[in-house]
């Protein structure tokens, strides 16, 4: 074969590299695809731009097909690709995003629950424009369902091949490219529990036309989920706030009478409630207002007040449209111009429970000038008041405090609607001699999301309209302040149910709005081909270039800007990264049937790339494999990677930005004499000290604010992976496949958040004194009760992030001749390891999060299924383990050395010792297991049109998962009692539908 000059210069690059190439690649990968039909076609796959068949990759692959994807009965990408695939999470979804604002109604997933950032979601091989400000969250929601052909995912580090965030991997949505035809399908379902409703439809066409040498695809889903309400779900009606008692070694829960042993009442007693009612409670629960006896004397807050877990949502509704056209066109007879086109429209909808405010509650305010922040705080009401009842001023002394629930202003909702528009173009074909095939493309992508906040309250005015006086005629009441009359000020009524006026209402309600504008542009460019030719066969290279430019504005209100609203305070910012890349890949054949070698190849592969950003030096990443063939049907892969993940915008540039998270407080149950950990240093804070002197214990009832703040100094983060594994296909089992893999990831400088939790403890529980020496400590603040106002989050490159374990994929297929065939699938995920390092002040610590539900990171994870198909009906059972978890591993720990503690006493016959302890609740998790069914028959109905029926139950055991309590010593926080790593409360789900080929 004749070559050119740019082919043998090529050559002598790679040449060049060969004898660097052979010792890498002693360290390298392993698949989770079993392929055996040795003259497959190649394609491209994921992982490698060269042209192979699947089972010829080093890199570790999963493929779910279409076939697969509709059997699920399910319209979220995300959700099925989850329960699928053991090593893939769901991201964000509507069943775990009700705290996220920004988040809310988006569909993402991640590999080995290292983040959504580290798994980088492609269409088609390419970047697609990232759905949130947040980070790169590729919502998939975003593609039309009859869109997708197959998904792959590769479950190693890929950076050599695809550039920044595959660090834990990619995966690849791969489109219709052949099919052509008229296609409806039309789905519905529900939970017979209640909710849970969803309606899908989706419309593909394909057709060839110009002689086939055109191809257009266009696709469009609708999809409505109902959402499940609290209501919904008998379980979300209790009122669960949990405590272990250190002392009584009994678990309990709050009731009317404060804290019980939960062996001595029933769930009908729990209750967990505030004292913000609708009607105010006044003078430190002197007085309130009682729904039916109206001002009432005596308030006591868990019999009369409020319980705010009423309003938690199990599913939030939502309404997405998605839609997409697919074009290709043989200009000649080796070039094909291709293009895409993609929108979508998300529109999602978050009701929350009324809000509510006491007289000292503070919130964030940013003097608009000067840029210096304050805390603004409503107010006491004076004595003199109009609206101050009679016998409440005359008790009050010089002023009236208050706590109350301002439903005058209607839920607090969180209202999301996100535009998506994607577009590519390219050309593809062929140069020298056929030899080379070429891809060149350019796309382009925008983002927007504008989000309201309604219903939420604007302190400073509420303060403005609570100083209200008669005017001088005696009998208007108008606001004291002549400057707040004049910018419109109404006096505000907060004594009874419903006396908050209409235009009160007005006046103090805040509806803050973020826009959010994201745009990628993204051109690139490669080759592929034969290089030359060595003893065991050709070589195989691709090399090319990749520009990419982000850009981002988050624009605020003037309320997100500046604060004094009872919402987070979010500054407005923008900017942009650019990326310059080179990249090249190639496959060695180093041998061919040789004795226990029937093949043995070699995959190397580099990326350089130059980040506009100031912190971040040139990035190198690269890829080394080896693939050894010992006889047909079986493999042994090996592969290493460096991948390396750049800082977004949002964690470059970011001011703080509001978030509530939930933690406890290191200083929960203070008390004058306790000794627990931080407690002496607790105790040094005014406003605990405070709370000491009043009440005798400082209790936690901390808002869960936790803004979050970019770092500019940030510089790029570094995995370092390892898989190894094998495949068989034996030919003396029929249709059995089966792949092991292990895999090993190590991240350092990784681009972290250090816990709330480690932040309270480096402040008050190290050996760096607490105050203003100690670092940990500016980013905590406290109001004069003691209680948590914000516990600021910072991003770090943090030392180290390890992900380690291996991964099971097992096939077998059998038929029973004139009874169709029955295919048996097992997919599992074992955890080794899962930790994060960081530098505290004393020394680096490690945490664990290995088998720990705060983390949602299961040691085992399993999904198996057994399929037959005969004659157009195919029936599926499938089944998901998730194995047991603990709740937190620093809970087991404080757990076991109060155990051995109580031990020790009782066996040196101490008096105070505790014969019968109880172990704490919600603690240890068994494992837990669901089963899915489907049926579907598709038959012809004449020559043009075939019919597909299909229904099924999902969870038709109706397994909701572990009673998780809403708040309590529990890390894990139940939203309505339901842990979003079980499916949310959604339980049983029943669907029917139709699928018309035509």
């Amino acid at each position: 074969m004749k070559k050119n000059i740019l082919t043998l210069a090529i050559q002598t690059v790679l040449l060049s590299t060969l004898p660097m190439t052979s010792v890498m690649a002693q360290e390298s990968s392993t698949s989770t695809e079993v392929n055996n039909e040795a003259n497959e076609e190649k394609i491209t796959v994921t992982g490698s731009r060269l042209r192979r068949d699947s089972f010829s990759v080093s890199t570790p692959l999963v493929t779910i097909g279409r076939e697969a994807i509709e059997d699920t009965g399910l319209g979220s990408l995300a959700e099925i690709l989850s329960a699928e695939i053991p090593s893939l999470g769901e991201g964000f979804s509507n069943t775990n995003s009700q705290s996220s604002v920004q988040n809310t109604g988006l569909s993402t997933i991640e590999l080995r629950n290292l983040g959504t950032d580290r798994t980088l979601t492609l269409i088609d091989g390419r970047r697609v424009v990232s759905n949130s400000y947040s980070g790169n969250y590729v919502s998939l929601s975003t593609i039309p369902s009859a869109m997708v052909d197959r998904v792959e995912i590769i479950t190693g580090g890929a950076s050599a091949v695809y550039g920044s965030d595959a660090i834990a991997g990619v995966v690849n949505i791969i489109t219709q490219t052949d099919k052509t035809g008229l296609e409806l399908d039309i789905k519905g379902g529900h939970t017979p529990e209640g909710g849970g409703r969803e309606f899908t439809m989706d419309m593909g066409y394909g057709a060839q036309f110009a002689d086939n040498r055109g191809y257009l695809y266009f696709s469009t889903t609708w999809d409505r989920q109902f959402g499940i309400a609290n209501s919904d779900r008998e379980r979300a009606k209790y009122e669960s706030s949990y405590n272990y008692n250190t002392t009584l070694l009994c678990n309990e829960m709050n009731t009317i009478s404060g804290d019980q042993c939960m062996r001595d009442i029933t769930p009908d007693d729990w209750r967990e409630r505030g004292d913000n009612t609708p009607g105010g409670t006044f003078e430190g629960d002197k007085w309130f207002y009682h729904p039916i006896n109206g001002l009432t004397a005596d308030f006591v807050e868990e019999q009369d007040g409020v319980n705010l877990y009423q309003y938690d949502t199990p599913k939030i509704p939502n309404d997405n449209i998605a839609s997409a056209l697919k074009l290709t066109y043989e200009l000649s007879s080796d070039i094909t111009a291709n293009f895409q086109l993609q929108f979508n429209r998300n529109h999602s909808v978050n009701v929350k429970e009324y809000e509510g405010q006491d007289y000292d509650d503070d919130e964030l305010v940013i003097d608009p000038i000067t840029g210096l922040p304050d805390r603004v705080t409503p107010g006491t009401i004076k004595p003199s008041n109009p609206f101050v009842p009679q016998v409440i001023a005359e008790t009050a002394g010089k002023s009236v405090t208050w706590d109350r629930q301002f439903v005058e202003l209607g839920n607090v909702t969180t209202d999301n609607t996100r535009e998506t528009l994607r577009t590519s173009l390219g050309l593809q074909g062929t140069a020298f001699n056929s030899e080379w095939d070429w891809d060149l493309s350019v796309s382009y992508g925008e983002f927007k999301q504008v989000q309201h906040r309604l219903n939420e309250l604007n302190v400073v005015k509420l303060s403005q309209g609570l100083d209200a006086e008669y005017a001088e005629d005696g009998v208007t009441i108008q606001c004291a302040s002549a400057a707040a009359r004049a910018e419109g000020c109404v006096p505000v009524n907060i004594f009874g149910y419903g006396s908050i006026s209409p235009e009160a209402a007005d006046y103090i309600r805040a509806n803050p709005t973020i826009t959010t504008e994201i745009s990628q542009v993204n051109m690139l460019g490669y080759m592929t081909g034969e290089v030359f030719e060595m003893p065991a066969g050709a070589v195989t290279a691709a090399f090319g270039f990749e520009y990419r430019k982000d850009s981002q504005d988050v624009i605020t209100s003037e309320e997100h800007r500046y604060g004094g609203i009872t919402f987070n305070l979010v500054p407005t910012f923008s900017g942009d990264i650019d990326v310059k890349e080179i990249f090249a890949e190639a496959n060695f054949p180093l041998l061919k049937n040789a004795p226990m070698i029937k093949n043995l190849s070699a995959d190397v592969s580099l990326r350089i790339a130059d980040y506009s950003a100031k912190g971040i030096d040139t990035v190198s990443s690269y890829r080394a494999g080896l693939l050894w063939v010992p006889a047909e049907g079986y493999l042994i892969r090996a592969n290493y990677s460096r991948s390396q993940r750049a800082p977004n915008i949002t964690e470059l540039l970011s001011p703080p930005r509001g978030d509530y998270d939930s933690f406890t407080d290191i200083c929960d149950g203070t008390t004058a004499t306790s000794t627990e950990a931080g407690h002496a240093n607790c105790r040094l804070d005014p406003g605990i000290a405070n709370a000491i002197a009043t009440s005798g214990t400082f209790v936690d009832e901390n808002s869960g604010y936790s803004p979050n703040a970019g770092n500019e100094n940030l510089k790029e983060e570094t995995a370092d992976t390892y898989t190894l594994g094998f495949s068989m296909s034996p030919s003396f089992v029929e249709g059995l496949q089966l792949a092991v893999d292990y895999y090993d990831i190590n991240i350092s400088d990784a681009i972290e958040e250090i816990d709330n939790k480690k932040i309270l403890e480096q402040c008050y529980n190290s050996n760096l004194a607490f105050g203003n020496d100690n670092p940990f400590c500016h980013d905590i603040s406290r109001d004069n009760e003691g209680q948590l106002t914000q516990v600021l989050q910072r991003v770090f490159n943090l030392s180290e992030v390890t992900a380690r374990g291996y991964d099971v994929a097992l096939s077998y297929a059998y038929k029973l001749e004139n009874y169709g065939s029955l295919k048996l699938k097992l997919d599992m995920n074992h955890v080794i390891e899962r930790s994060k390092t960081f530098e505290g002040n004393d020394g680096f610590e490690t945490i664990d999060s290995k088998g720990e539900l705060s983390s949602g990171v299961f040691t085992d994870k399993a999904a198996t299924s057994l399929s037959w198909s005969h004659n157009g009906l195919r029936i599926r059972w499938s089944t998901k383990l998730k194995g047991s978890m603990v709740d937190d591993n620093d809970r087991v720990d404080k757990w076991l050395v109060l155990e051995a503690e109580n031990q020790a006493l009782i066996d040196s016959g101490n008096a105070t010792a505790v014969l019968n302890p109880e172990t704490p609740m919600y603690l240890y998790y068994g494992s837990y297991i669901r089963h899915d069914v489907s049926v579907s028959y598709k038959m012809d109905v004449n020559d043009d049109i075939s019919a597909r029926l299909y229904g099924g139950v999902n969870n038709l055991f109706n397994n909701q998962g572990p009673f998780v309590p809403n708040t309590g010593d529990n890390i894990e926080r139940g939203n309505a009692n339901f842990a979003s790593a079980y499916g949310g409360g959604v339980g049983r789900y029943v669907y029917i539908g139709t699928q018309i080929s035509f």
